[in-house]
């Protein structure tokens, strides 16, 4: 079965404590030369069936509208993977 994964990040004006936190925690840890950290959310959609230019168009409805706050967040990228792998393909 076919996956779909969708990426969703806070938009760029937008500030991000979580990823603040982890910014700060890194250097702490011992892990240097990291200047910034953004946290988003990862999706995985396993999707009946072939993944046509259709079921695409109607997840990215999905992932803007269900998926994601569109005031504050953006969808940036909308991959399929071969489950069975896990290597995504355009």
């Amino acid at each position: 079965m076919p996956r779909v994964v969708v990426h969703v990040m806070p938009k760029p004006e937008i500030l991000d404590p979580q990823g603040k936190a982890v910014a700060a925690a890194l250097p702490r840890l011992g892990f240097e030369g990291i200047a910034s950290v953004r946290q988003g959310k990862r999706f995985e959609l396993e999707v009946e069936g072939e993944v046509t230019e259709q079921v695409l168009a109607s997840l990215r409805e999905a992932a803007e509208t269900l998926l994601s706050n569109p005031v504050i967040e953006d969808v940036v990228s909308i991959d399929v993977e071969d489950a069975a792998d896990g290597k995504a393909r355009a």
